[in-house]
């Protein structure tokens, strides 16, 4: 696999792991109306969005540590 189909997997699905855990698993749906909407519906869903921000920031090294041998044409 190329290194930049890697770096743009690891971009796209980190993104997509943030908005799901996100706007699926943590933010209740509907009117608030007392106290259990400030909790999420899934208890660990912390740890789905900490994640996919890895994922992203793991995507720049994986750009920086295998895509010079690319560039260069090792």
């Amino acid at each position: 696999m190329s290194t930049k189909t890697l770096t743009w997997l690891l971009i796209v699905g980190g993104f997509a792991l943030q908005a799901i855990s996100y706007f699926f698993f943590g933010a209740p749906i509907g009117k608030p109306t007392g106290v259990q909407f400030s909790q999420p519906r899934v208890p660990f869903v912390g740890a789905f969005f900490i994640l996919g921000v890895g994922m992203v920031f793991t995507a720049a090294l994986v750009y920086e540590i295998r895509g010079g041998r690319e560039d260069r044409g090792d």
